[in-house]
């Protein structure tokens, strides 16, 4: 009986043992799994707050895009549209019938039903804007629709196409000129000889008129890159030199011409841009003067800026074509400016002289009674480099 009851002990004990081992293994089990569990969790957390993030990113992305964006679901409705969107439109739509300007929606519902890609160039707005909308079919029957503001564009290529014909034609004009006075020196040689001086001078008029309008197209072409601002300049010295050059032509046409400098500051700047500048405002306003009147030059200095004024007694500027003088080849009188051998491009030349330099430019003028140029430049710290000298 004793082995008997040892015998169940033992058992019992085998049995406990089996049951501890079973639910330690158990517990380890279950704890494994709630790890996994937490694991689980925790990367998709991490999945959801990258999405989150690449969410937040495109956003941000789309809605600092200067172009618009629209996206059409296939139920008509705006499944999208950045922020572009309502500065180049009316309003932003939230449906399909919403769409304005009507050409964009006509354009877009075309696209839609024929599935293909579409352009539309469409006018909004006042004053006047042009947006060019490229419309491209999507997945699930959505169109994508991109909106660019091409006002500027447009703007630019129609000053480039004036100014090639202006120039075709002010080219064109002296060109012909010289031809005609040269076939007719040619006879005049034979047939007239006392007519010879006539058209040789004729014919040296029209070339110095040819050649001053290739010289200003082609500083006028440089200044359009920049000017070079490695030079300390006084515009002082600058333009007494000018004057002294223009001095003849002054006498020629009867105008006093007077210079005024003050004590100055340098300008950083061109020196050739600079001495430009001045000589195509002094000519100017000798040009458009009459015998008798009066140009008048002043340099000043004040508070850090350097002030260039350019008066005269002449003819002036109607109020309403203030505006225009500085296009290229546009005259208020032309033919005084053809009489003169003016090209049309001297205050173009100017005004970017003005803008490659940091400047201000302002005009005053009444007509029959002359006319007021303005130019104020920053002057540079006084304690720069010698004047003159690159630096």
């Amino acid at each position: 009986m004793e082995w008997v009851a040892i015998v169940a002990v033992l058992a019992a004990v085998a049995a406990a043992s089996v049951a501890s081992v079973a639910w330690r293994d158990s517990l380890r089990t279950a704890q494994q799994w709630e790890e996994r569990a937490l694991a689980a969790e925790a990367i998709g957390r991490e999945q959801q707050l990258d999405a989150l993030e690449d969410r937040r990113v495109r956003d941000l992305t789309l809605s600092t895009m200067r172009e618009g964006l629209l996206l059409v679901g296939s139920d008509a409705h705006v499944a999208f549209a950045n922020d572009a969107i309502g500065r180049h439109l009316p309003s932003t739509p939230a449906t399909l019938d919403a769409v304005l300007p009507f050409a964009l929606r006509s354009g877009i519902e075309d696209s839609r039903e024929r599935g293909q890609p579409n352009s539309v160039l469409v006018e909004t707005g006042v004053p006047t804007r042009w947006l060019r909308c490229t419309i491209t079919p999507a997945a699930d029957g959505a169109t994508l629709v991109v909106v660019r503001d091409v006002t500027q564009q447009r703007r630019l290529d129609s000053v480039r196409r004036d100014f090639v014909a202006n120039a075709s034609h002010e080219l064109k004009t002296p060109a012909a000129s010289i031809q005609a006075a040269a076939e007719t020196l040619r006879h005049a040689v034979e047939d007239d000889p006392q007519a010879v001086p006539r058209f040789a001078t004729q014919l040296e008029r029209e070339a110095i008129r040819l050649s001053r309008i290739v010289a200003d197209l082609l500083d006028l072409s440089r200044l359009e890159s920049g000017s070079s601002l490695d030079d300390l300049v006084s515009l002082g010295a600058a333009t007494r030199e000018e004057a002294q050059r223009l001095e003849e032509a002054a006498r020629d046409a009867g105008v006093v011409l007077e210079i005024e400098t003050s004590q100055e500051r340098p300008i950083r700047g061109s020196q050739k841009d600079l001495a430009l500048l001045v000589r195509n405002l002094v000519d100017n306003a000798i040009r458009y003067s009459h015998e008798g009147d009066e140009v008048r030059v002043e340099i000043s200095c004040e508070d850090d800026v350097v002030t260039l004024r350019v008066s005269d007694t002449g003819i002036g500027i109607p109020s309403k074509d203030i505006p225009r003088v500085f296009e290229r080849f546009y005259r208020v009188d032309r033919a005084r400016s053809r009489e003169t051998g003016g090209t049309g491009l001297g205050l173009a030349i100017v005004k970017h002289v003005v803008e490659n330099h940091g400047g201000t430019m302002e005009v005053n003028s009444e007509l029959g009674r002359g006319t007021m140029f303005e130019i104020r430049f920053p002057a540079e710290p006084s304690s720069s480099a010698t004047v003159g000298q690159p630096v």
